[in-house]
This record gives C-alpha cells, sequence and structure tokens, in this order.
C-alpha cells in the first residue's frame, strides 16, 4: 500500500487502513485507529467547484460523497453514514450513469467547494509591538514590519498597538497629527471598558438613532475604521508612525528589566478585535523582546536578582506568577479563538519572553510561532516573510476562521483531536466516552490554517464481539473544513476515506499498519500527556505500549530473545520510539521552558515527513566514493574524510569530518587540481539551502567541524554506538561521551521483556 500516494490525493495518513472489526481487538492493537489530516493539503491538479455541496438531511449534514449509493432513475442518494434517503437537487437533472458530477467520481474522494458566499471583512492584520528594545533591534523590526505592509493584499485591513510601560492604540485616519489611547501597562482591561473608551462594537452600531444606511455597509467594522484601516488607505500614514517609532522613555535602572506591558498589550487587541471583527478572520501579531515585566500576565519581576522560572521552577511549583501568567493567557486565546482570531508570536530574545505561559495563544488559535535570539537576524525576518507568502493568484497561502467537523459511520467514535485548534463544542452521538487530547466534540475551530497545518484525530472501534462486521465492509470517515479564503470567499473542503474492516486476526491489519504516522500519532499524544502528567510517567507509558505491541505482532519463540523477529510492517517503528524518548519534546533537560513550548508547538502542527524528521532527524553523508547518501544516525558515521548534512527540521547543520576541514583551512579547494574537493564542499551547502527555502519556521544553520563546539548539536542526536563504554560492532566512528544506551542495547531489552509475555 502506498501510503504517500494516499496522502497527496487526500492528505490522510492512517495508522491502520485496515480496521479491526471489534472494540477489544482495536484495544489489542495497542495503536488507535487514528488518522493525520492535512485540510488545506496543496492539489493543483484539482481546482475548486464553483456550486454548493449537497447534503444530506439535518441533524446528518454529511456531504455527498464516492461512497453514496445513488438511484439516478428516482434522482435519490443514500448517505452512507445515517442510511437517509435525500433526493438530488434540482439541477442535478441530468444525473446518469454516464454523467456523474465530480463528486460522485472515485477519484474525487477530497473535493473543494467555492461557495457563493463572500466575507463581509477582508483579513485583519493587527501588529503589537514591543518598544522596550535596543536601538537596532527596533529598527530591524520596523524594517521588516514597512516591508511587510507590502506583503499584505491592499485590502487588507491592519492596525497597530505598541507597548513598553504603557499600551498604545494608534489612530491611523489622521495623516496630519498621529494620535494615540494610551491605556495602563498594570490594568488587565476587560471587553466592556475597551469598547466604552474607544466607541466601537456593535452596541454602538446598534443605539437608537443610529442611522440604518450603515447598517448595510459590506466592510462594517462597528467604529473601529480610526484604528484599522485597509492598507491602500494607511499605508502613508502607518509607515511613518512606524518610522517615527521610539524605544520606550521610560528608564530602566541598571539592576532593573525594562517595565513590559505585554499582557495588558494583548488584552487591549483581542478586545478590539472582538468588538469590531466577530467572526470574521485576522491575526494578532505579537512581535516581543523580552518577558512580561509588569500587569497582568506578567512572567518575571522588574528586579534582575528575580531570575526568570526554570523547568524545575514550574515542576516545584516555586515560581509564583506561572499558574497566574498562564490563566491569563488561556482566557485570551479562548476569546480569540471563538471570535476566529489567530494569534502569532514572534519573540526575538537571548532569554526567554515567557513562551512557556502564552503557548495557549498560538497552539488554541493555530497561529504562527518563531523563537529566534533577535530581530536582527534572517531567521525572525524570512519567517515573518514567508508567514505572508503569496500564491500563484497573489492572495496569501492561509485560510481564516476555520471549522473542522468529522462524521464516521455508527462503528466508529472520535476519542478526540490533538493540533491547533479549540472544541466547538459539538456533541453528537459519535462522540466517544474516552477523551484524546481535545475531545467531547466532532468538531474543531481553528482561526488560521496554512497547507502544511496537520491535525491529528483519533478514533474508537464501538462495535461489541456480538455485533461483529462483515469482513469486507467498509468504515467510512468523512472531514469537512469550512473556512475563509484569504480571496474573501468561503470555501469547504470535503475528504471521505473508506477503510475495510476484517477480523482480528486476519494478517491484512498488520500488513496495513503506517508504522511512520502511527509514530507521529503516538507522539502526538505523548507530548500532549507530557504538558499535564509527569515526564518519567509518560516516558513508562511509551514503552508499555511499545512492548505490547511488539508481543501482539511480533514473531518469537517465548522466552526466547533471540527468536524475535518483527514484520517489516512494524521493523523501525522501534527506533522512532527510541528517539522520541531521548527527543527534546520529552527530555527537557538542557532546554528552557520556552524551547520546550517551541518545540512542541511545532509538532503539534506538522505533517508526517516533517513530523518525523523532528523525532528521528536525516543524516546524509557526502564523500569522493559516490553520490551524496543518506546513512544511519549513529556515531559510526562521523568519519574523517566525509562532509554530514544533519536536518533536524529546527537546525540545518554542516559538519566537516577532521581530514576534510584540515584541507579547508589549508585552502586546497581553491587550487585548480583539487576541483573534486571544491565540488565536495559546495553540494552539501546548495542542498542545504534548497531546506532552508522550503521550511517554516526557517531553520537555524550551521556550519562546524570535526571536534569543534558547534559539532555539539549533531552528536546529541546520534545514536551512541560507540562510546566511552563501549566499542561499536562496525568500527571507526566517533566516540560519544554519554550515558545514553544505544539502538542495539534498547532494541535487545525491548525483545526481552516482549517475548516474557507480559507488559
Amino acid at each position: 500500500m502506498d501510503f504517500e500516494a494516499i496522502e497527496d490525493q487526500d492528505g490522510v495518513r492512517c495508522s491502520w487502513n485496515v480496521l479491526p472489526n471489534t472494540r477489544i481487538e482495536a484495544t489489542r492493537g495497542v495503536v488507535p485507529v487514528s488518522a493525520l489530516y492535512t485540510p488545506l493539503k496543496e492539489r493543483p491538479e484539482q481546482p475548486p467547484i464553483r456550486y454548493e455541496p449537497v447534503m444530506c438531511k439535518v441533524p446528518c449534514r454529511a456531504v455527498l460523497n464516492p461512497y453514496c449509493q445513488i438511484d439516478v432513475r428516482g434522482k435519490l442518494w443514500i448517505c452512507p453514514f445515517c442510511l437517509q434517503r435525500n433526493q438530488f437537487p434540482p439541477h442535478y437533472k441530468d444525473i446518469s450513469a454516464h454523467n456523474l458530477p465530480p463528486e460522485l467520481l472515485p477519484r474525487f474522494t477530497t473535493i473543494e467547494y467555492e461557495l457563493p458566499r463572500r466575507s463581509p471583512v477582508p483579513p485583519v492584520f493587527m501588529f503589537v509591538v514591543d518598544t522596550c528594545l535596543p536601538e537596532d533591534e527596533l529598527k530591524a523590526l520596523k524594517d521588516s514590519l514597512i516591508l511587510a505592509l507590502s506583503l499584505v493584499p491592499a485590502n487588507a485591513l491592519v492596525g497597530l498597538i505598541t507597548f513598553g510601560t504603557m499600551v498604545q492604540l494608534h489612530e491611523l485616519g489622521h495623516q496630519d497629527c498621529p494620535k494615540s489611547y494610551v491605556f495602563r501597562g498594570t490594568k488587565d482591561y476587560n471587553v466592556k471598558q475597551i469598547q466604552e473608551m474607544l466607541g466601537i462594537g456593535s452596541s454602538i452600531r446598534n443605539q437608537p438613532g443610529a442611522p440604518q444606511a450603515a447598517q448595510s455597509v459590506p466592510q462594517q467594522t462597528y467604529g473601529a475604521d480610526r484604528f484599522v484601516q485597509s492598507v491602500e488607505q494607511c499605508e502613508f500614514t502607518l509607515t511613518s508612525i512606524l518610522e517615527q517609532l521610539q524605544r520606550d522613555p521610560w528608564p530602566v535602572a541598571s539592576d532593573r528589566r525594562p517595565l513590559r506591558s505585554t499582557g495588558a498589550a494583548m488584552a487591549v487587541a483581542v478586545g478590539m478585535m472582538e468588538s469590531a471583527f466577530p467572526n470574521a478572520g485576522g491575526r494578532i501579531m505579537l512581535f516581543c523582546g523580552g518577558p512580561a515585566t509588569q500587569g497582568p500576565g506578567m512572567v518575571v519581576g522588574p528586579e534582575l536578582k528575580e531570575p526568570i522560572r526554570s523547568h524545575h521552577d514550574i515542576d516545584k511549583e516555586s515560581d509564583r506568577h506561572f499558574r497566574k501568567a498562564i490563566k491569563f493567557y488561556e482566557g485570551l486565546a479562548r476569546r480569540a479563538a471563538a471570535s476566529g482570531h489567530a494569534m502569532d508570536i514572534f519573540s526575538g530574545c537571548l532569554d526567554q519572553v515567557g513562551l512557556a505561559e502564552m503557548k495557549s495563544m498560538v497552539n488554541w488559535s493555530g497561529g504562527s510561532m518563531v523563537l529566534t535570539d533577535s530581530f536582527v537576524t534572517a531567521i525572525f525576518k524570512q519567517s515573518f516573510q514567508r508567514v505572508l507568502e503569496k500564491d500563484e493568484s497573489g492572495n496569501l497561502q492561509m485560510g481564516f476562521n476555520a471549522t473542522l467537523e468529522v462524521q464516521t459511520t455508527k462503528e466508529l467514535k472520535v476519542c478526540g483531536m490533538i493540533g491547533p485548534g479549540i472544541s466547538a463544542n459539538k456533541k453528537t452521538a459519535m462522540v466517544s466516552d474516552s477523551e484524546i487530547g481535545i475531545g467531547g466534540t466532532t468538531a474543531w475551530r481553528m482561526a488560521a490554517l496554512n497547507s502544511r497545518t496537520t491535525v491529528g484525530i483519533y478514533f474508537e472501534v464501538a462495535n461489541q464481539q456480538s455485533q461483529a462486521l462483515q469482513p469486507g465492509s467498509r468504515g467510512l470517515i468523512q472531514f469537512a473544513t469550512m473556512y475563509q479564503h484569504a480571496g474573501g470567499d468561503y470555501r469547504m473542503r470535503v475528504t471521505t476515506i473508506a477503510r475495510s474492516w476484517a477480523e482480528g486476526s486476519s494478517p491484512d491489519i498488520p500488513a496495513s499498519f503506517d508504522q511512520e504516522a502511527a509514530a507521529v500519532l503516538m507522539s502526538r499524544i505523548a507530548v500532549y500527556r507530557a504538558e499535564q502528567e509527569e515526564v518519567g510517567d509518560v516516558l513508562r507509558w511509551l514503552d508499555r505500549m511499545l512492548i505490547r505491541l511488539c508481543q501482539k505482532f511480533g514473531d518469537y519463540r517465548r522466552d526466547d530473545p533471540a527468536s524475535f523477529r518483527l514484520a517489516p510492517s512494524f521493523s523501525i517503528y522501534p527506533q522512532f520510539m527510541y528517539h522520541l524518548r531521548r527527543s527534546q519534546f520529552l527530555q527537557v533537560f538542557n532546554s528552557s521552558p520556552d524551547e520546550t513550548a517551541f518545540y512542541r508547538h511545532c509538532l503539534f502542527r506538522e505533517d508526517t515527513t516533517n513530523s518525523l524528521t523532528m523525532i528521528q532527524p536525516s543524516l546524509m553523508s557526502y564523500g569522493f566514493e559516490g553520490p551524496p547518501a543518506p546513512v544511519l544516525l549513529d556515531s559510526v558515521s562521523m568519519k574523517p574524510d566525509v562532509v554530514l548534512v544533519l536536518d533536524t527540521f529546527f537546525h540545518i547543520l554542516i559538519w566537516h569530518g577532521e581530514t576534510i576541514a584540515e584541507w579547508r583551512k589549508a585552502g586546497y579547494h581553491e587550487q585548480p587540481e583539487y576541483e573534486n574537493l571544491k565540488l565536495l564542499l559546495e553540494a552539501p551547502v546548495v542542498d542545504a539551502q534548497g531546506m532552508l527555502v522550503e521550511r517554516m519556521p526557517v531553520p537555524r544553520y550551521i556550519v562546524c567541524d570535526q571536534n569543534g563546539s558547534q559539532a555539539r548539536f549533531l552528536v546529541s542526536k546520534l545514536n551512541p554506538s560507540t562510546s566511552y563504554s563501549s566499542a561499536n560492532q562496525y568500527g571507526g566512528g566517533e566516540a560519544v561521551l554519554t550515558d545514553d544506551v544505544n539502538v542495539s542495547t534498547f532494541l535487545s531489552a525491548l525483545s526481552g521483556l516482549a517475548v516474557k509475555g507480559t507488559s
């Protein structure tokens, strides 16, 4: 089975592609029936069709699809989910066995409808800018923001909030005399206060005596047009405000941090957006150069003698700001996501800025998180520009204000979703009692998504033993994503997949196992649990699940570890689990809470290929003996006469072996007779640049030599088959100074436990 071809067509990767026909057999399979789904997967060969979808009766509302039974004579179709009969609409009168609409053709299991209605308001971008920055940082940030005005569509609405000790909301309607509303940075402003202070909101619009004509204006902003205007109207004014923007004037003593009111600024931004643009697509973009030191959402006190919290402080609950800050930002995230507004955080600071507290604002709304050392770096500039990339039609490559809804046949129930979004609280008969991730619903809201945004949906087989399904029958799942396209129209992407049922003992079930998708889906569960539980408990749970899987699907003689074998469809799954256990997603040592929040955010939103790269990085070797080739992520690959390229998703590293590095330092590659050395040094750079172009956020680019300080990024990811305590079986390679067990020891222990028959 070609899993990648299915992903290219439908944007779906399932853990099991043949389903066990009873609940108990599905439980024994260890990895839940689940799917990774990319709602806006790029499909240039199938453009959207311009009419409304045909839907089943209320309450089902499933969309017509190739798995429906149709009666062309009676002009009827039977919904495979609820088995109701539905009449085709009048414009389907010419339907026949040889004249079918696209949604009934087998190759259109995924179809996108361009709906006739349009959004009354174009996309809204609210920039929230930190002014407590050094001069060079502030200048670089201002330049990036001015450039961004040329990247967003001319009709897009933009606004500006700046913050330091105070919060300023800038008016864009006055070209000659810039005005701004100033808010105290120590105060938490609720929606009602913001509406009254600014004179905005639906209550203003509906006041007695308000002109009725205003209610029919297509771009209704509820009185906020002083603060938020289209780029074509306010580009000159906003550019001049940004150019004249100064550092926060409040004096900062040498033993204190700047007073930074991040929480108050975000409260003002969320309050204004939900008052003026409810249920309209928009993004609140926070540019933050340090932690919040006063007011709501405060991360650390203003005195430098108070250190910012570490993982140890969070575990011991010794930090007095952490819980309060999380509660505050979660409240903002819930409000913004419910109004359809995404929140992005761009951090430019060598120290932490409070991403661990603010992560819910990004994760619950579908926004982007970019962690950089400075706003001067190319990582920030290119990542920011990539968020605002456009397609061939000139539209932004993003969807707004989306709702993802899942339908299943009665044999399946929905346990939950792990990914960017919040529950839409849609309770149906398909909701399972057991929750995985965001459960208790069959629909989720995502305020923003792009062509890479991928969610993990988890299911449960509801069939009891007495109701076992006939082998050969199929279970159906339908994903329907309604979203506001960047062009202004509403669209609906519908994907319907069918998977066959089989008896628990059938060899078709293990043969259909997609170990790559399963590794990513299990890693999402593990990392989601690590947010609420002790990491040690999660690691033990992962180990138990792996042992049970090997016991169920391994081939072995009891109590004989040497006889243990796994089928090809399971063979590399234990390696993925080995690398996941060692990864920065679960091992927080040597990572700050902000870095951990950033890494986990990326894992929860990326597709299968990128997620696997994060879990088990890829390693390419370049040498004189042949073309570039992938090699083992192992210390044995570190040879003095090769160049290695490591891709961890977050870093792209070029490593030169000791001999190659000496030749390069001697300048041999500049001599004509050593053209082959020059080509060897150039090839990895070209390939690495290709990876940098496609990635968001832009990875850190590192070039290092064997035994150099930066080589630690490579060494930390390698399987230590050669360490100070053991020699490797292959010979060669560099010794890795670590107490971690290597893959060989891990797999030996696994096979020993699996053949015992107890987990």
